[in-house]
């Protein structure tokens, strides 16, 4: 029997934060959270195409470690910006990473999908890299609670994988 040896990887390093800079974030990031270490190019896309005022209130559907939200909030000084998780890793990253781009417009709440977004609360954008990986009664859920949370002229983003196209 032959035994290869593979190099044990170092734990100190991998527990480390990983850090994200971008044109207008700094972010942290983890291992187990989507696109740990890069933006990934679906999210900077919808990004660059993303209209704002800058006093919207807007939403982050299933925010991640904060690229969206935080960039949003950024370009959105007066408004405020809703980000939501069911990830609560997620949630911790989004809160440490508002923090350390001194960003104060944010409410950072854990949430599956609109369940604990105030009733109150009507948005000018609702703005998502949709999860590839729910039923699509979930995926119904959360765009039909997203177009009845719009104000009126509200607009809705939205990038996902090609294998949601026709479902979308």
């Amino acid at each position: 029997m032959m035994c290869l040896h593979m190099p044990k990887p170092n734990l100190n390093k991998l527990r480390q934060d990983l850090i994200i800079i971008t044109k207008n974030l700094t972010l942290r990031s983890a291992w187990g959270l989507f696109s740990p270490e890069k933006i990934d190019a679906g999210t900077a896309l919808l990004l660059d195409q993303l209209e704002t005022k800058p006093t919207d209130v807007s939403l982050d559907l299933g925010c991640g470690y904060g690229v969206i939200g935080l960039t949003v909030a950024k370009l959105c000084p007066r408004g405020t910006v809703h980000l939501i998780d069911k990830d609560f890793v997620a949630i911790e990253y989004t809160k440490k990473n508002a923090a350390l781009n001194h960003l104060n417009n944010c409410k950072i709440y854990l949430s599956n999908g609109f369940d604990q977004i105030p009733k109150d609360v009507k948005f000018d954008t609702v703005i998502s890299n949709l999860p590839a990986k729910i039923s699509q009664e979930l995926m119904d859920i959360f765009l039909l609670d997203a177009f009845a949370r719009l104000k009126p002229g509200g607009k809705f983003y939205v990038v996902t994988i090609s294998g949601l196209k026709e479902y979308i």
